[in-house]
């Protein structure tokens, strides 16, 4: 009797550790929104808030290499990952840009430092301005930690989603990420003298022991209308001092 049992016994135990995770997740990010340096576009906050399946816990990874295909590792909730399948990026940009908002909320602007994405490969000066991140005061966190712990997430969604044309394929290569102060875009397209830019140095292994990637935020810059073709906000610097490489001028002048 007990013999007649075991087929189905068998089936029954394999049955129940092959059983597949379902991932109704998908990948709508892109959304229509005016730039604003005080505001945020709350249509795109709700595709960002949206609700998604519960998932079991687990380590935060990042990629090892380039691309949302990359291999993932372990980094110990040190890093905003972007790992493995299609659509891997639109998590991890939803849960930065929530945490961007909630620290802007608490701390306002003084935490906030303004994010431009650079290829030599490109143009040898222009640097292409990417959304803003956030830091909480009070924390192991500062603003090159901060980049540091999103670069990865950062470079993808610019080279991928935002500025293709000028920042992916063969320009992908050599980029870099650098910092401005924050809500300071319209001052750096003037090119005011305090809108210098700090190259972002380092790599996730320069992570303090108490930085924790909940800590920071990343808010990502959105292209509307001619933006998607001509591209957005962009500005000229020197690529040694960050400096800007022309003269000021004021809004209702020419560039």
């Amino acid at each position: 009797m007990i013999s007649s049992f075991l087929p189905s016994i068998i089936v029954v135990l394999a049955l129940s550790y092959s059983w597949p995770e379902a991932n109704s997740f998908t990948t709508t990010l892109l959304t229509s929104s005016s730039r604003s340096t005080i505001s945020y576009p709350s249509l795109y906050r709700h595709i960002l808030c949206a609700a998604k399946p519960a998932k079991k816990n687990k380590k935060s990874k990042t990629s090892v290499g380039t691309g949302f295909g990359s291999k993932a590792v372990s980094t110990n909730d040190k890093v905003r990952s972007v790992s493995g399948h299609a659509g891997s990026g639109e998590k991890p940009l939803r849960i930065g840009a929530n945490t961007f908002d909630a620290i802007r909320k608490d701390h306002g602007s003084e935490c906030t430092h303004d994010v431009y994405c650079y290829s030599p490969l490109d143009d040898e000066e222009t640097f292409w301005f990417v959304g803003k991140i956030a830091v909480r005061p009070g924390t192991a966190a500062t603003a090159q930690q901060a980049a540091l712990s999103q670069k990865r997430l950062i470079f993808e969604y610019a080279k991928r989603e935002l500025r293709p044309q000028n920042l992916g394929g063969k320009y992908s290569t050599a980029l870099e990420l650098w910092l401005a102060p924050g809500d300071s875009e319209m001052d750096a397209v003037q090119n005011k003298p305090h809108t210098i830019l700090i190259k972002v140095e380092g790599t996730t292994s320069d992570l303090l022991e108490d930085f924790s990637v909940k800590d920071v935020g990343y808010n990502p810059e959105i292209y509307v209308g001619d933006e998607v073709e001509k591209g957005g906000l962009r500005i000229k610097r020197d690529p040694l001092t960050g400096k800007p490489i022309k003269p000021v001028f004021e809004v209702n002048q020419s560039m």
